[in-house]
């Protein structure tokens, strides 16, 4: 066993800017962190324009072509890099200042959306360029996401953590509520590089705030990637509860997928609905996350891991079910709505569970392979969703999906059943 691993095996270092005394545990207490506040806000504004952009993006391919597949795969190229490059992205978090790795990725998100929203502009964008440039932005994604999540336990005391992750959790679904019922309005006023382009814009605010911020250092041992990479497996791989809550993650991310990857196709083909229309549609589900997200941890601490993954699953199921079968948006928008609820608690969730396991050290590490394992569910999902489309029909493909969910989950909670309380939770030293 490696010294880095006796380390890991025997302590948890936390990392906390203790800059307000620690304040009472409640939903909203961590917003007492000016720092973490601070972060919120500009993160707020600039998941509004990732919406944006993923909006646009997403109806665009609706008139570049025809191919349910193409439509499905908008949502896979922004997934996969999370899939392909996560592991990586982790090793990088814990061996590097994560602020600055965190910068990097905003810079480099920036620079993309500026050329695509030009090029889009222009004229000049094709299926497969789009497709490209989802990539690009799901790269940079790849790259902050491990290092964003791993720096919270840097902005607030390790006691609000829970809270603090369901908090960024309703800044990114504030974000899907607006940002699709504006971007649908933006793209039927204007057009899609405008979208794109307040996307880039969107970026700076948060490049302000992160280098304002100056943390403590943390105390890092540097290990080369591969090696480093390969510790992060071998802990998730060896620890039993991660282990299973991974396992979860990529089958509950393979259904999910059937939902995000087809409701651009479901409106336009099968709705006959407008920009507006799909705008609408994410609104509503962005609504019933924010609505949702309050109440998981009241609902964890009543029904435990393994009941509100349950509960999210059956509302997925039903809105799944009803889209299917649904003609009109009017008449979707609760399943909208419900499939917001399922997804914040299923996801905010599995998240939770994944940081309350994992020792400091390789914090980066093992969020960035639950990342990997669940988006690249999620990736593997949309190309299997919009394949079934595009060989049946949109409905049998909604439907599959929630068939596959329905007895993936029955098989799994006997074969890879949930931590129970307090099961492989560690304890801040």
């Amino acid at each position: 066993m490696s010294r880095e691993e006796e380390i890991i095996e025997h302590t948890v270092e936390t990392v906390t800017a203790d800059l307000v005394p620690p304040p009472r545990s409640s939903t909203f207490s961590p917003f007492r962190y000016p720092v973490f506040r601070a972060i919120w806000t500009a993160n707020l504004f600039s998941n509004l324009g990732s919406t944006l952009q993923s909006v646009g993006a997403a109806w665009l391919m609706t008139e570049l072509t025809p191919s349910h597949q193409l439509v499905a795969l908008v949502q896979a190229s922004a997934t996969v890099p999370i899939m392909l490059l996560g592991v990586f992205a982790g090793a990088i978090a814990d061996n590097f200042d994560r602020r600055r790795v965190m910068l990097a990725a905003q810079v480099g998100m920036l620079t993309v959306s500026a050329v695509l929203a030009a090029l889009t502009y222009a004229g000049l964008i094709t299926p497969f360029l789009l497709l490209a440039f989802t990539l690009s932005v799901g790269a940079g994604t790849a790259l902050n996401s491990p290092a964003w999540q791993a720096s919270v336990r840097q902005q607030v005391d390790p006691r609000e953590l829970p809270q603090a992750i369901a908090l960024n959790s309703i800044s990114f679904n504030i974000a899907r509520s607006i940002g699709p019922a504006l971007g649908g309005l933006l793209i039927s006023i204007w057009n899609v590089s405008f979208a794109f382009g307040i996307n880039a814009v969107s970026y700076i605010g948060l490049i302000a705030v992160l280098l304002w911020w100056r943390p403590e250092p943390r105390k890092i041992e540097r290990r080369p990637i591969l090696p480093a990479v390969a510790v992060g497996i071998r802990y998730c791989a060896g620890n039993g509860p991660l282990r299973r809550i991974l396992i979860r993650g990529l089958a509950l991310g393979f259904s999910l997928a059937a939902y995000q990857s087809l409701l651009p196709a479901v409106v336009s083909a099968q709705m006959h609905g407008s920009e507006l229309d799909f705008g609408l549609m994410l609104g509503l589900f962005g609504i019933g996350s924010i609505l949702a997200a309050p109440f998981i941890g009241v609902i964890r601490k009543k029904l435990g891991l393994e009941g509100i993954l349950a509960l999210g699953a059956t509302m997925f199921v039903g809105s799944l079910s009803l889209v299917a079968e649904i003609s009109h948006v009017i008449y979707a928008l609760p399943a909208a709505f419900a499939a917001g609820m399922g997804w914040v608690w299923i996801l905010t969730t599995i998240n939770t569970a994944v940081q309350m396991r994992s020792p400091d050290e390789i914090l980066g590490r093992c969020l960035s392979i639950y990342q990997a394992v669940t988006f690249g569910g999620m990736a593997l999902g949309s190309w299997t969703w919009g394949l079934i489309a595009d060989w049946k029909s949109l409905p049998f493909a909604l439907h599959a999906g929630s068939v596959f969910l329905i007895v993936s989950f029955a098989v799994l909670r006997v074969l890879a059943p949930l931590p129970r309380p307090g099961e492989g939770v560690l304890k801040p030293t």
